[in-house]
């Protein structure tokens, strides 16, 4: 992931915040066999001090990419939207000779995998994610010999990444005049379309932080 050095996240608690607001959802891309396209697969995780903890079908194809390599990449992604080029215009500049572009954030983890397969341990895993999706705990006990997790056990395996290096991305025009950037996120306010207002918020929030970019 190529980062400018506007777009970086400003500090470790930046994008361990953007994660923890609700982020919990995101790819693992696992090195395919020579020859093959990697595998890639969406799922949901929790975090766990400094790993990551996932849980997939057994039959999942992951598992073999995972065994003949550990080295992963996991990334999350979040809070993006298209900017016509006319809200980029340079100020002055008539409005069509500006340039679209995308705003999004992106935190991306290089990880070291380990393929849990003990029940208990198993059981474990699927408890710290069900304490962070569903800390009410209106769920029954997830233990290796009480259903209804009991017996569906043995259809997944867990999966614990190691993070080794992250790489946080928060691409939001910061570059660009204080006016201006207030003026893009008025424009995603008020168009209203898929997730343009989280990702006002976030130029919004940026800008606070930031204020005008210095060369």
């Amino acid at each position: 992931m190529f980062i400018q050095p506007w777009d970086a996240a400003l500090d470790d608690a930046e994008w361990r915040a953007w994660i923890a607001d609700g982020h919990d959802f995101g790819v693992l891309s696992v090195n395919g066999p020579p020859g093959h396209a990697p595998v890639v697969v969406p799922t949901h995780f929790a975090v766990d001090g400094t790993c990551l903890l996932v849980h997939l079908a057994r039959p999942n194809p992951v598992w073999k990419a995972i065994e003949a390599g550990p080295g992963v990449t996991f990334t999350v992604t979040g809070d993006y939207a298209f900017v016509p080029g006319p809200w980029r215009a340079k100020p002055g500049a008539p409005p069509a000779e500006g340039v679209p572009t995308s705003y999004y954030a992106a935190v991306q983890f290089t990880c070291r995998a380990t393929v849990i397969d003990d029940p208990e341990a198993k059981a474990e895993l699927l408890r710290r994610q069900l304490a962070h999706f569903q800390p009410e705990g209106d769920h029954a006990p997830v233990e290796t010999g009480r259903p209804p997790y009991g017996r569906m056990l043995t259809g997944i395996r867990g999966l614990r990444l190691d993070v080794t290096e992250v790489r946080a991305k928060f691409k939001y025009d910061d570059h660009k005049p204080v006016e201006q950037r207030a003026d893009t996120a008025r424009r995603l306010t008020e168009r209203a379309t898929g997730l343009d207002s989280s990702t006002a918020a976030q130029q919004l929030r940026r800008l606070d932080r930031i204020g005008p970019w210095k060369t």
